[in-house]
């Protein structure tokens, strides 16, 4: 089975953001974890001031989004969904296949997400993977608190083709002099030079999914 990532951000109006987190975090989260080939799903929220504000993602196998149990989830929504759903202000739903998986997991679902999405010219994506595999990805492993990278490619939705999820557990990072080096190489603005759209954000742990009761460790 392909792993892949189901990646949602989502944007409610202003108003019951109240409501908007009770359904997502007791009904709509824990209904999609519930599927076989669902391994495990969480929420965080825009640390970088960005809207859409919030981001669930879940790691999957890809075949559980073509069952009969997923297709009635989104086919035949409660009431409740029905209305939250139509009332949001954004909501953008990607699906990615896994590219491949640097750094170590974690039981623990980690404190900062940076999602970085990107395009580039299709004749520079084997040197815009082998930078990544040689150079950026090694370069960011070695900084403090950098736990795991892992790339995707795009499937389904309106996103830059490529997206690498970094897992960090401290901010502070960005700050450092060793950060400012591993982003500003002479490969790098090489490779800059061929990208032709491109995304970044950044997001804090807000719960983790479970697939009845109170979220795990809400936020």
């Amino acid at each position: 089975m392909t792993e892949g990532l189901l990646y949602v951000l989502s944007q409610p109006r202003d108003g019951d953001e109240a409501g908007f987190h009770d359904w997502y975090d007791n009904e709509h989260g824990p209904a999609r974890l519930a599927l076989p080939g669902v391994h495990r799903g969480h929420r965080y929220r825009a640390a970088d001031g960005e809207a859409p504000s919030w981001l669930a993602w879940y790691d999957l196998d890809l075949d559980v989004l073509q069952t009969p149990g997923y297709r009635r989830l989104r086919e035949e929504r409660s009431a409740r969904e029905t209305a939250v759903m139509s009332a949001l202000e954004t909501l953008d739903r990607r699906v990615y296949a896994l590219r491949d998986d640097r750094g170590t997991p974690s039981a623990a679902p980690p404190p900062l997400l940076v999602a970085r999405a990107m395009t580039i010219e299709p004749a520079r994506e084997p040197d815009f993977h082998a930078w990544y595999a040689e150079e950026h990805i090694p370069t960011l492993h070695a900084l403090p608190g950098w736990r795991r990278t892992r790339r995707y490619v795009l499937v389904d939705g309106r996103a830059p083709r490529f997206l690498a999820l970094h897992e960090i557990d401290d901010p502070g990072v960005f700050a450092t002099d060793a950060y400012r080096a591993a982003t500003s190489t002479p490969w790098r603005a090489e490779i800059m030079r061929a990208v032709t759209a491109e995304e970044r954000r950044t997001f804090a742990y807000h719960s983790t999914f479970r697939t009845s009761g109170t979220p795990a460790n809400a936020q």
